[in-house]
């Protein structure tokens, strides 16, 4: 059951929901871990007072007490896990669904910012002694020569 919520999880659209599943496996985790670590403080207390193993087993009994005592590290790793799950929060459990494209490295246009060589020009209102970079306007009176006499007008005929 709870492999199957921790797999649901990052897909509960539901906060409180989350919560309480993440609150249940911590509580679960640990009461097991408390029981594993009861059964196995019990089991060697037991095997330590066995004065007659003539019908027992000593290898099965060394084997479950064994075993006990790697279930109580592997159920407290376990809460643990629950524990830390817990402490994140809400926030970073949830699984986005739309996820932006990475940017293309080659696009078809150029950036919008300026290059890395590009320096402003600052205006002056002041008459400067370096040349003006600049060129005049293609049309300006002195440049205009007219080839109608300013006299009579004559429409265009077509």
């Amino acid at each position: 059951f709870f492999l199957l919520l921790d797999a649901y999880l990052p897909l509960m659209s539901n906060a409180k929901e989350r919560k309480y599943a993440v609150m249940a496996d911590l509580g679960f985790s640990g009461v097991w871990t408390f029981l594993w670590f009861v059964c196995f403080c019990l089991l060697a207390s037991q095997w330590s007072r066995t004065l007659d193993v003539r019908g027992i087993p000593q290898d099965a009994a060394r084997a479950t007490i064994a075993f006990s005592f790697f279930s109580i590290a592997t159920w407290g790793i376990l809460t643990y896990f629950a524990l830390v799950r817990y402490r994140r929060g809400v926030a970073d459990v949830t699984q986005s669904i739309y996820t932006e494209p990475p940017p293309e490295e080659h696009t078809p246009y150029p950036p919008t910012y300026a290059p890395s060589a590009y320096t402003p020009t600052t205006y002056s209102p002041y008459p400067s002694s370096a040349p003006d970079d600049f060129q005049q306007p293609p049309f300006t009176p002195s440049t205009i020569t007219t080839t109608q006499p300013q006299g009579d007008y004559q429409p265009p005929t077509y």
